[in-house]
């Protein structure tokens, strides 16, 4: 690192420094302000149940014909967004510490009602790894969901399926595993071998079967579709009809809610975070904030991920709910400090923090991606 190098993060330490002290000064003041703040297991778990809950009333109502499929789908959606800031503060041990069975059942719910996802336990890993080397080539977690990928269609399709970016990609993949395992850096080839298989496994066996289904899904009503277009009918037996109905059923309530979640999640989370060419552990230049008015539909799926997921990178200890009670005085600071908001120029950069000019020899986003 050269001189000026030093001397950057040398300064981005101290802002970092400040930031964090207001953080955590406004997050003591709410909890100071409102006392049962303090009840986080409680509160952790009214979330859940509620969240829980009210998917399967929608699910239900759904089924009575009392609620249209329009509104079925961005219900879900919304609570499963819920139910995923809940993941994301159990991963870092925010409820039920001292219950393991009740920590263990809240990670168990939110795989189930979010079954697109990989195991909950070794996102847990995947996370932590992600705080340690957020922005590396190694950070599984952020570019297995397309960050530092050049933008384009295949990007934008596998922002929406998780498993559409594992085959889209196979040997890229590959490598991003063989990266991620070889910087835990095992004791010998068969432990490095053992780390691969446990990320490769990651969908097994919930996620795999969500994948089953709506691959199932789209593959039936592709099908139809083309019959329709070319003057004829799938004809069906009636086992396979209800088989279908079926389908439909659980893509309303379940699958597509999911989808919808994850494709908006995505979005946001893969272009906040900066790729390739931070430096290692500087804060400052981890995340942006995203706070545009016309990425509002995809932060209703997120639950404000755009905004509040920047600050859990200086603060880990907020819950969710915390973040979004301080969000305002964090980014008074967080932008007197450097912090970048809606820097959308990361679209065009594929994710890297410096602004590279495209005449500069040597730069190949493509390249750089793999």
């Amino acid at each position: 690192m050269s001189n000026q190098q030093t001397a950057a993060a040398s300064n981005d330490a101290q802002k970092t420094a400040y930031i964090q002290k207001v953080i955590r000064h406004a997050g003591d003041q709410a909890r100071q302000r409102f006392p049962w703040l303090q009840q986080q297991n409680l509160i952790g778990g009214s979330v859940m149940a509620v969240s829980v809950l009210g998917m399967l009333l929608a699910a239900w109502l759904y089924h009575l014909d009392m609620l249209g499929w329009w509104l079925c789908i961005p219900l879900v959606a919304i609570l499963q967004s819920l139910i995923h800031e809940l993941e994301h503060d159990l991963i870092h041990q925010m409820y039920f510490k001292d219950k393991p069975w009740a920590y263990n059942l809240m990670l168990l719910l939110c795989w189930l009602t979010r079954p697109s996802t990989v195991s909950p336990w070794l996102r847990k890993e995947l996370h932590f790894h992600h705080h340690k080397h957020s922005g590396s080539h190694n950070d599984l977690e952020e570019r297995g969901i397309t960050n530092g990928a050049p933008w384009g269609l295949r990007r934008l399709l596998m922002t929406g399926d998780n498993l559409a970016a594992v085959w889209m990609r196979p040997l890229q993949t590959f490598r991003m595993i063989s990266d991620y395992a070889t910087s835990l850096k095992p004791a010998n080839r068969a432990e490095h071998t053992k780390q691969m298989l446990r990320a490769f496994n990651g969908y097994f066996p919930v996620g795999l079967m969500h994948y089953a289904l709506w691959y199932s899904f789209l593959v039936i009503h592709g099908a139809s579709l083309l019959a329709s277009l070319s003057g004829h009918a799938l004809h069906l037996s009636p086992a396979q009809q209800h088989w279908v109905s079926l389908l439909n059923f659980l893509a309303v309530v379940w699958l597509i809610p999911s989808h919808l979640r994850t494709f908006s999640l995505h979005f946001i989370s893969s272009n906040l975070h900066y790729y390739g060419d931070v430096q290692e552990r500087n804060v400052m230049q981890q995340c942006q904030v995203l706070t545009a008015w016309w990425l509002a539909p995809l932060q209703l799926f997120c639950f404000n991920f755009g905004a509040t997921h920047a600050i859990h990178h200086f603060v880990v200890r907020d819950p969710f709910y915390i973040r979004q009670l301080t969000a305002k005085q964090a980014h008074v600071a967080m932008r007197a400090m450097g912090v970048r908001f809606n820097d959308f120029g990361t679209f065009r950069r594929a994710n890297r923090y410096h602004t590279v000019p495209e005449n500069e020899p040597g730069f190949d986003v493509m390249a750089a991606a793999k």
